[in-house]
This record gives C-alpha cells, sequence and structure tokens, in this order.
C-alpha cells in the first residue's frame, strides 16, 4: 500500500497522545547551572573527552560574529547561530526562494531582525520550537508575529508577559511553504506541553528539534508517557522519511540528535512507566525537577512523583 506523507502523519497520531499540562515553578535565571550532561554514557553520542558537556566542534563556516550571537551557514540556504547566555542556545534561518523562517529567537540577541536580514534578504517568519526563554528572549520584540504551539500558552505569562505582536497558533502536519522548500509541522510534547519539530521535505534529510529531545539532556515537565509516545512516533517517521539527524536547540557542533537517540529515549520511558528502571534523587531542581535517569549517554530530569505516568 501507498502512503503519502500526509496519510502517513494521521496513522502515526495526529495531536500527540499523552499531552499533559505542565506547571513552570522556577525562573529560568539558574538554567546554565542546570544543563548536566551525563558522566561516562554506555554509549556516548559526541561527547566532550570527560563525557560532560558535548564538545565544540563546528564544522559549519562562520559567516557573523558579534556581540550576541555567532552564525555558521549549514549549507547555501540554511544557517544556525549560537548565543552564549543558556548552553549555546540556538537559532536557525531556513530559507526558501520567496521566503524564509528564523526558528527560535535566543535568549538576548540585540538587533536580530537586522542580523537575520543581512543573512537573507527574504521576508522572515518568527517561530518557536516552544516557549522557554532561551528560545523567546527580548529578541521576539522585534518581530510582529510570532508562531508558537497553543499547548505552550501555559509559559506565554511567564516567560513572554511583555510581548505586544501576534501570537499564531501552529497546527500538527501544517507545512510552511517558503519556495521550493517546504516544512512540516509535527507536534512532540514533553519538555513542554508545546514542544514542537520541524523537519524538511523536499532533499534535505533532517529536521529541528528544539529542546524536545534535549541533545543528550533532555528536561522533561511533563511525564514519561508524554515522552514516551512523542519518541515513539518521531522513531516511526524518522524511519519512514530517511531522517538522518535532527539539530538541537542548543547545537555545539558535536550533537545532533539521531533515530538512536530517539529509540533509546523511547527504551528508557516505557521502563520507567512499568517499573523496571529507576532514577535517582536530584535535589529541588529547576522547574521542580527533583530526580534524573542517566543512560545510554542521556539525561533525563523530571518531577518525581508526577512525571512517572
Amino acid at each position: 500500500m501507498n502512503v503519502n506523507r500526509r496519510d502517513a502523519l494521521k496513522l502515526m497520531g495526529m495531536g500527540a497522545a499523552g499531552l499533559a499540562s505542565a506547571t513552570f515553578l522556577t525562573p529560568f535565571a539558574d538554567a546554565r547551572r542546570f544543563f548536566s550532561w551525563p558522566q561516562n554514557p554506555l554509549r556516548p553520542s559526541g561527547q566532550g573527552p570527560q563525557g560532560g558537556m558535548p564538545a565544540l566542534r563546528y564544522e559549519e563556516k562562520e559567516v557573523y560574529s558579534g556581540p550576541d550571537v555567532v552564525i555558521r551557514q549549514i549549507d547555501e540556504h540554511t544557517w544556525e547561530g549560537n548565543g552564549h547566555l543558556m548552553a549555546n542556545e540556538t537559532i536557525y534561518i531556513i530559507e526558501g526562494s520567496e521566503r524564509a523562517i528564523l526558528l527560535d529567537a535566543g535568549t538576548k540577541i540585540d538587533d536580530l531582525d537586522k542580523i537575520v536580514a543581512g543573512i537573507t534578504s527574504k521576508p522572515v517568519t518568527l517561530i518557536a520550537t516552544h516557549v522557554h526563554p532561551d528560545h523567546t528572549g527580548s529578541a521576539i520584540h522585534y518581530f510582529p508575529e510570532i508562531w508558537i504551539n497553543a499547548a505552550d500558552m501555559v509559559g506565554v505569562p511567564e516567560f513572554m508577559p511583555d510581548y505586544k505582536g501576534k501570537i499564531n497558533y501552529l497546527e500538527d502536519g501544517q507545512v510552511f511553504d517558503l519556495g521550493g522548500r517546504r516544512i512540516e509541522v509535527i507536534f512532540t510534547p514533553g519538555h513542554t506541553p508545546g514542544s514542537t519539530c520541524f523537519f524538511e521535505m523536499d532533499g534535505r534529510k533532517w529536521g529541528y528539534s528544539g529542546d524536545a529531545f534535549g541533545s543528550g539532556n533532555l528536561l522533561l515537565t511533563t511525564n514519561f508517557s508524554t515522552l514516551l509516545a512523542t519518541a515513539t512516533r518521531i522513531e516511526m517517521y524518522m524511519r519512514r522519511f530517511g531522517i538522518e539527524k535532527l539539530y538541537p536547540g542548543h547545537y555545539m557542533g558535536s550533537n545532533p540528535e539521531t533515530l538512536q537517540r530517539i529509540s533509546d529515549l523511547k527504551r528508557i520511558s516505557a521502563e520507567m512507566i512499568d517499573g523496571s528502571r529507576k532514577g535517582e534523587d536530584a535535589g529541588q531542581g529547576m522547574m521542580g525537577l527533583n530526580a534524573r535517569v542517566r543512560d545510554f549517554g542521556v539525561n533525563v530530569s523530571y518531577r518525581n512523583p508526577a512525571g512517572l505516568k
């Protein structure tokens, strides 16, 4: 049976199952100390020499360097930019022949609209993978509108309280046609209720995951049932459409997400739910995430006991 991309999405579960509400408990000011990659992973993937934070190892050519962001070119029409305030928080510029997407806006990037205009002359649409302030920081105010997953509106009063622009809502399976380049929207709740991934549809074998899979360090503000549903769906999606990697929300050059990483998260989630795997106490972490589980080069921080369902 031949199944087109849209029908395949329906089979995988349009409107991701297990969406859980999340309460954001603690300000993000201490985020830098909270990013803790696992030590001595059993299955390292681009980890640094000590098994901690991934090594900074960019192969992409640097095309812009300023006080708030360094931008590198992935290919002729795709760029990634790194801030320095929250674990190399990352923005992406995705250009078609008619328009472009700015995916995320970093923590604090002065004159981001002008910087982006120096990269692409196409009209730019700002889209957020989720509403945490290292992705929807002060630079969102340079843009008259932003697209987010409506499930993340729970975080808007805390993280985007002063935004005066128009907030548009993404739809699961929505396609942004940039002119010769289409980007598909896939809801991936787990890190937040509205975390969203974006996938190339025309030749490029990659997507953009924000913090949905965490680049080896996932802050799970919902629960393991939600993460299991998301990992199961994205594992199917990546296999069906030949997606080779995901550019994450904290890209360090050496840490693209892989199908193996998604499969590992799926296994961890299932085992945490059925009790065959146990986590460990992590104290009172950011956003109330007081426990963690580490394996396969992955660190998942979660809220105990609420996350164990």
